[in-house]
């Protein structure tokens, strides 16, 4: 998946994977019972679909997603698959009966498993619980910086932007001139308003796909409180905090947003977000206008280049 680089593919990849999937696993139970007569039972469709799922979001996905988003993708799976099972009481007897027989030690066949499990799953339980709180990472030697410097240039959608020079297309006055505070005389103004000057149309476009895409985290009011914000640590950025977009260089946000928290220098590290790297979904110009939008929204000025 890695290959099909194309802005904004990465739901159609989800779709199509799953899609593939779902048919592979459809077709496979269908030989099994021509072949063998009988099918996989429910209790192991249910654990080859939870493990499908986990595989195709943690190692086939690209970008990567955050841990966080992995594991409520896969808690809402786990309800699906619960609610598929249940649909009738034969599905779900079928699927009960050889947990009950597990339990219960129904024959040697069945104590023997319920020995192992009882024995196994502790035992990953607790290495689980070890690796996760144990330490991975040694004191730094380098110097830890919360804001890094950006590099001179990047390269976004195989063209460089060379961030010192760089300026948004989309921050233009009346005569399509680049103006640093051309929002003074909109802030107040519709953007909805088809009669408003390609400024605000710009703003509201770039709201538009805020809205699609990054109100989850940052907030319906930019405030870093969307409701997937507390998953996180660190939690996403406050834009109408003073010491954010008010401090930045539209070309440092440009930098930021379009390469994801996977794009920071190794001095940022400590501190990287799990912001997915947007220029996989987002178009140049799409970036460029959500930017636009956060500024004329919190009614901060970008800073300039000294």
């Amino acid at each position: 998946m890695k290959g099909l680089w194309i802005p904004g593919a990465m739901p159609i990849e989800l779709i199509l994977v799953e899609v593939f999937a779902l048919i592979l696993f459809v077709l496979g139970n269908y030989f099994l019972k021509k072949i063998y007569g009988r099918g996989v039972s429910k209790f192991f469709q249910a654990v080859l679909l939870l493990l499908a799922a986990y595989i195709i979001f943690k190692y086939v996905i690209f970008p990567p997603i955050p841990s966080a988003l992995l594991y409520t993708y896969m808690g809402l799976i786990t309800i699906v698959v619960f609610l598929l099972l249940s649909t009738t009481d034969q599905s779900w007897n079928e699927f009960r009966d050889p947990i009950v027989k597990t339990l219960e030690g129904a024959t040697p066949r069945f104590k023997t498993i319920r020995m192992v499990t009882f024995v196994v799953v502790p035992v990953l339980a607790g290495y689980g619980a070890f690796n996760f709180m144990y330490p991975k990472y040694q004191e730094p030697i380098e110097l830890r910086t919360v804001h890094p410097a950006p590099p001179a240039s990047i390269q976004v959608h195989g063209s460089e932007l060379v961030l010192q020079k760089a300026k948004s297309p989309f921050r233009v006055n009346e005569k399509g001139e680049y103006d640093e505070r051309v929002e003074d005389r909109y802030l107040k103004a519709n953007p909805f308003d088809d009669k408003g000057v390609a400024y605000l149309k710009y703003v509201r476009e770039g709201g538009e796909i805020f809205f699609q895409n990054c109100h989850f985290c940052h907030g319906d009011n930019l405030n870093g409180a969307g409701m997937f914000a507390f998953a996180f640590n660190p939690i996403p950025a406050n834009f109408t905090d003073p010491g954010t977009l008010a401090q930045l260089q539209q070309t440092f946000v440009f930098w930021r947003v379009s390469k994801g928290g996977i794009g920071l220098p190794r001095e940022g590290f400590p501190w990287a977000s799990a912001m997915p790297p947007w220029e996989k979904h987002l178009t140049t110009d799409e970036i460029w206008k959500v930017i636009e939008f956060e500024y004329w929204h919190t009614g901060y000025y970008p800073r300039t280049w000294d």
